[in-house]
């Protein structure tokens, strides 16, 4: 069956990785190395992290919620400085490859774990049409925010929404994660799943599976 939609995650594959910004978090705050992920890969069904991108608390609670995590943990760090730097920087090949993919006629999707903060999927601090990741976002033919679809990656009905509303099989379609956890059920399904480590890798990675230069 020939491959007719690309479907990417946003944070770590259009953007750089939050966890990049996590990391310069921890080191102006004196924490150890992977210290937020360690407090989000806690009960991480019923976590704090986990809660608002199922837009189950507001900002407010998440902030008290992930400091009292972090507590346990031992040591101080409160949510609103983590969401403070969540946007990560756009990589301009990964945009340019939307491009393309759109001229050589691939449907677009993007399905991304994020939280009701900032403005739209990418986090934007603006409703401007002219800002940059509005841009980004209206390439998209359809675009899965879990924040407002109850449903977080990598539960396997987050894939399925999107298959169901491009009316494709899995089988039919690409998916980029920069985590394995969130690649192994759209491989479940069926899907060709790319683990992003780098935008280098993925494009490489993407060309090799659809025959294409990127």
């Amino acid at each position: 069956m020939a491959y007719a939609a690309v479907i990417f995650d946003f944070g770590g594959v259009i953007t750089s990785s939050p966890f990049e910004a996590f990391n310069r978090l921890e080191a102006e705050r004196g924490l150890p190395q992977d210290f937020v992920r360690s407090v989000n890969a806690r009960n991480g069904d019923t976590n704090a992290w986990a809660l608002f991108e199922r837009a189950e608390i507001d900002s407010a609670e998440f902030d008290r919620r992930f400091a009292q995590e972090a507590r346990a943990l031992g040591h101080e760090l409160d949510g609103a400085s983590v969401l403070a730097v969540l946007a990560g920087a756009v990589r301009p090949a990964m945009v340019s490859a939307l491009d393309r993919l759109k001229a050589e006629g691939y449907r677009l999707g993007c399905i991304t774990n994020n939280v009701p903060a900032g403005h739209g999927a990418g986090m934007a601090r603006s409703a401007d049409a002219h800002d940059e990741l509005e841009q980004i976002f209206a390439r998209f033919e359809h675009v899965i925010e879990s924040s407002k679809a109850g449903v977080r990656k990598p539960d396997p009905r987050i894939y399925l929404m999107m298959c169901e509303t491009l009316g494709l099989a899995p089988a039919q379609c690409v998916y980029l994660d920069d985590l394995g956890i969130n690649c192994k059920p759209a491989a479940a399904l069926g899907m060709q799943a790319i683990k992003v480590t780098s935008g280098e890798q993925a494009l490489a990675d993407l060309g090799q599976v659809l025959g294409l230069s990127f």
